[in-house]
């Protein structure tokens, strides 16, 4: 699973290009000489069960992150709550801010991270998407059991907690995703992503 872009923490995450090039790294996280891409999966590969396990044991305390977040208000396009957030910015939030985990920014991307899993096999802390606008995988939340999810629904709304069973849900609902050690990413998929979380780093180191 490309869980660099779930559990890779601002604070200890590797750029990918410096673990390729650092001749002067130590001999425990040194990586072969291969294509940036390959030593970007193989790190990956190495970390991914540790992080999964990260994600499990912390979702109630990712729960009670997101629910401190209720009323902040929808605003396309944005990352903090001071600002608002949009669908894909609440959760990409949460999961930062709690966790220090990376999630693409968009709901379309977040829905091929992870496994699929079924709406009966649902827990805390997995994610839901919806076809909120004629598009497969267009809003996602992260649910909080009870048959209820946390969302920041649409422009004119604030973050709220909706139940999965209402009439507008259950008929959008798009399926669910559990962050684990898989993901169904082709290379080109997987490099756009890896890109991603590059751009990210950048723009935090000039916060």
């Amino acid at each position: 699973m490309l869980l660099h872009l779930l559990g890779l923490s601002l604070s200890v995450f590797i750029c990918v290009s410096a673990q390729a090039s650092d001749s002067a790294a130590s001999a425990d996280s040194a990586l072969p000489k291969e294509s940036m891409f390959q030593a970007g999966k193989s790190y990956i590969f190495r970390v991914s069960d540790r992080l999964a396990d990260t994600v499990t044991g912390k979702s109630e305390d990712l729960i009670n992150r997101a629910m401190e977040v209720i009323g902040v208000r929808y605003r396309w396009d944005t990352e903090l709550p001071q600002s608002g957030l949009d669908g894909s910015g609440f959760v990409g939030y949460v999961f930062k801010d709690k966790l220090g985990f990376l999630l693409p920014c968009k709901s379309t991307q977040m829905s091929r991270v992870g496994k699929p899993i079924t709406r009966e096999e649902l827990q805390p802390g997995d994610l839901v998407f919806f076809n909120t606008m004629r598009l497969t995988f267009s809003h996602v939340g992260i649910y909080v059991g009870d048959n209820k999810f946390i969302h920041s629904p649409s422009k004119g709304t604030n973050v709220r907690v909706d139940d999965l069973g209402s009439l507008y849900w259950d008929k959008r609902f798009d399926g669910a995703r559990r962050l684990d050690s898989s993901d169904n990413l082709n290379d080109a998929e997987r490099q756009e992503l890896l890109n991603e979380v590059k751009n990210l780093k950048r723009k935090s180191q000039s916060l």
